[in-house]
């Protein structure tokens, strides 16, 4: 993907927006559980523990940090393209046993919507990009598989 702005839409970010109220909820007692760097850790059991939760509140810190400047940074991407498949098109596919499909491009689940597909899908990296016509191949667990970019659109 590109280092530019990319759309999101309003379910996605309410996802988005979700996921980091409910991480700065787990840091809050991630951290509450830390001690001070002064304390006595105890035996070596307590020190791995207390290393563990220090690995934790950095993972949790810096998905924190890439939601926020992803929220930030949405608002100033504009709509999504309608001539090249990117995070927020809707796209219609044609697979290869025939049927069609029309998907939404994100970058998060959101709940169960069954039209979204991820940009970190198989599928999804496979149509970034990509104009109607274009045929693009991706690998899932059951082998390679190929589809046509019928028609892109914004829904």
């Amino acid at each position: 993907m590109s280092s530019q702005p990319a759309p999101i839409s309003s379910a996605a970010r309410q996802a988005l927006e979700q996921e980091l109220s409910r991480l700065r909820t787990e840091r809050d007692t991630v951290a509450s559980t830390l001690r001070d760097s002064d304390a006595s850790v105890g035996d070596l059991a307590d020190a791995a523990d207390e290393l563990q939760r220090a690995n934790d509140l950095r993972r949790i810190d810096a998905r924190i940090t890439d939601l926020t400047t992803r929220l930030d940074t949405a608002g100033t991407a504009g709509p999504p393209q309608d001539d090249r498949v990117g995070v927020g098109s809707t796209v219609t596919v044609r697979f290869t046993d025939g049927s069609q499909e029309t998907f939404h491009v994100g970058e998060t689940t959101v709940g169960s919507d069954g039209s979204l597909v991820t940009v970190d899908s198989p599928l999804g990296r496979a149509l970034l990009g990509h104009e109607p016509g274009d045929t693009v191949h991706y690998h899932t667990p059951g082998g390679s598989q190929s589809a046509v970019v019928v028609a892109l659109g914004q829904s």
